[in-house]
């Protein structure tokens, strides 16, 4: 198995960060979670101010009070600490323009609820190994 790394995962349905924390943690990866854009920023500056290892990956939901993903994703690709996270989008959201506006937002990739684990899995995989250059085959 290849070296696994530290993901964040952001989503405001706790039974869903579950499901996604336990399919990482069974394949080797560190999981953290936040409920929200807000709460996803204060984890990865916080991070970042104290020099702590930032996330090789974070997935995170589109939908989410107070603040959603398309917030987080704007203030993330404005940081340039957090600029070069991969940032998987995993979202309700099944729109063709939700893909589009995902992309021009700043998401590296795109999966949809519900999902399959072992799909986000080697999309993890391949953002850990190849960054933001990892060019997913899905």
């Amino acid at each position: 198995m290849e070296p696994g790394g530290l993901v964040v995962v952001c989503d405001d349905t706790e039974p869903i960060r579950r499901l996604i924390r336990v399919n990482l943690e069974l394949e080797g990866f560190e999981v953290e979670e936040a409920c929200d854009g807000g709460s996803l920023l204060d984890l990865l500056t916080g991070r970042a101010d104290r020099g702590e290892e930032l996330p090789g990956v974070v997935t995170l939901d589109a939908q989410m009070e107070p603040r959603d993903g398309w917030w987080a994703i704007s203030r993330i690709r404005a940081d340039p600490r957090l600029a070069d996270i991969p940032v998987v989008m995993v979202t309700a959201s099944v729109q063709q323009h939700d893909r589009v506006q995902a992309r021009a937002s700043g998401f590296d990739a795109f999966v949809s609820k519900p999902f399959d684990p072992e799909q986000l899995i080697e999309l993890v995989r391949g953002y850990m190994t190849g960054g933001r250059g990892h060019s997913p085959a899905h």
